[in-house]
């Protein structure tokens, strides 16, 4: 495997692959150490994912760097990736025990509880887009559930997959209760296979989604998928244009536009198109693009030359099919994965901008006549993940959002995740949820508990 800077489409690194025979033995080695850790009281596993965040605290100039160098994100969002990977270890190290504790429940019974129990070894196989944020979201929480976790990680991003493995040890977690495994995507179904994987965790693309949830199917084991999205980001005739502007940017920019829950069509109620549009250009006109790592850089590349490839043709084939080009759009002649961002506008369903995910910074407006095409073109899309919506009346705007098929929206702000929310999508964009008390009992045993009267003494003792 390699690590290929995208900025310079320089070699970083080489990574062997671990054989069929190494992943066998380092699940059997991590189910050992499971069956200790699951053990442990909870308190204890708090305070090991606490210093977990501090780990990735105290090396956080190290970890944004390398974040930077394989994926091309931009040094304050790296920075900030750090530092939103830590602060998810803390919040299921403060709130675990409560989310988990059991459950009394009135029936027939003399008492009768729900008890939540860890399953085993949970398999997360992760993207390099958030390649720390990712792996920390589903890991904190089944680490505190009483599992233990496998990471089959991305191959360019190989160098954060041995650091995040690496903060885990260091925290004084056992060492092989979560283990990275140097694996390729043909070699996820015998992971899945084993006997002590009981569980997957997938972040990625349809196809991967649909592939590993076959596979999990196939096995009859549990499988939580979170993938793509084309989130809807509607601008309503009474919205303030300016913020929702200044927002549209960092919402659609953000990542190098590489996010699944990033705003990828930007519906607007033609009475305000025209104005929303001169806003986005005159931003746009005035980003930066360059090295990630460089102060002051707003852009940086895409994470592969195949991914900037096909961004472009996406642009291209929807302006054949009569979209407006109006800024940006094109490959800048210089070293790496680099694309201009891109504003278009005239874009409707059928063209690639509208019916597809664009991984990358494109902007399609899509004009409205009122709030009913715009929900219904909202809604036009195979995918549901995330939207967003802006007006200042929020009466309408909660009625909208009712309407809206996504696994979330947000009124007057940018979809993001919390781990305070739950977090994912419906339709093409996943099912199951992270984050929030919902996300740790993803991976439990939901055990039910029902305790009949017992005889009093001398009556059948």
């Amino acid at each position: 495997m390699k690590s290929i800077n995208p900025a310079t489409e320089e070699i970083i690194q080489e990574y062997t692959k671990h054989k069929p025979e190494e992943v066998q033995q380092i699940i059997k080695n991590t189910q050992a150490d499971w069956l200790l850790w699951k053990e442990k009281p909870i308190e204890k596993r708090a305070n090991l994912l606490r210093e977990v965040a501090k780990q990735l605290r105290e090396e956080k100039e190290k970890l944004a760097k390398i974040i930077c160098l394989e994926m091309g994100k931009i040094l304050p969002e790296a920075f900030a990736e750090v530092e939103k990977s830590a602060t998810v270890c803390e919040y299921y190290a403060n709130h675990a025990k409560e989310m988990l504790k059991d459950e009394f429940i009135e029936s027939d019974a003399f008492k009768s509880m729900i008890t939540y129990e860890p399953l085993g070894i949970v398999l997360g196989v992760m993207p390099w887009n958030f390649p720390f944020w990712q792996v920390y979201r589903f890991a904190a929480p089944a680490i505190m559930a009483g599992n233990a976790a496998l990471l089959k990680h991305s191959s360019n991003v190989q160098g954060c997959a041995q650091w995040i493995e690496y903060t885990f040890t260091k925290a004084g977690l056992p060492k092989n209760l979560f283990r990275n495994l140097i694996i390729s995507s043909d070699g996820v179904e015998a992971v899945i296979n084993n006997k002590n994987v009981k569980a997957v965790s997938l972040t990625g693309s349809e196809s991967a989604g649909s592939a590993v949830a076959a596979q999990a199917g196939k096995a009859l084991k549990k499988s939580v998928l979170e993938l793509g999205g084309a989130d809807p980001f509607i601008v309503c005739c009474d919205a303030d244009l300016k913020k929702a502007a200044d927002t549209a940017i960092i919402a659609r920019m953000i990542n190098n536009g590489q996010s699944c829950i990033a705003a990828k069509r930007f519906i607007v109620l033609e009475s305000v198109h025209d104005e929303f549009v001169a806003l986005i250009k005159n931003r746009l006109e005035k980003m930066k693009i360059g090295n990630p790592t460089e102060e002051g850089t707003d852009i940086g590349p895409l994470a592969r030359k195949d991914l900037r490839d096909e961004l472009h043709q996406q642009v291209l084939k929807s302006v054949d099919a009569g979209a407006k080009l109006i800024f940006g759009g094109t490959i800048p002649e210089r070293s790496g994965y680099y694309f201009m961002p891109a504003l278009l506008t005239d874009v409707k369903p059928g063209m690639p901008v509208f019916d597809e995910e664009t991984f990358g910074p494109v902007m399609p407006i899509i004009k409205a006549k009122d709030m009913d095409e715009a929900i219904k073109l909202a809604n036009l899309s195979e995918f549901g993940l995330g939207a967003s919506i802006w007006s200042n009346d929020i009466t309408k705007a909660e009625k909208m959002a009712g309407r809206i098929e996504s696994g979330s929206v947000f009124i007057n702000g940018m979809t993001k995740s919390d781990p305070r929310l739950p977090f994912g999508g419906i339709k093409k964009s996943g099912f199951g949820r992270e984050l929030s008390y919902l996300g740790i009992r993803e991976f439990v045993n939901i055990k039910t508990i029902w305790i009949g009267l017992v005889a009093p003494c001398g009556q059948g003792c």
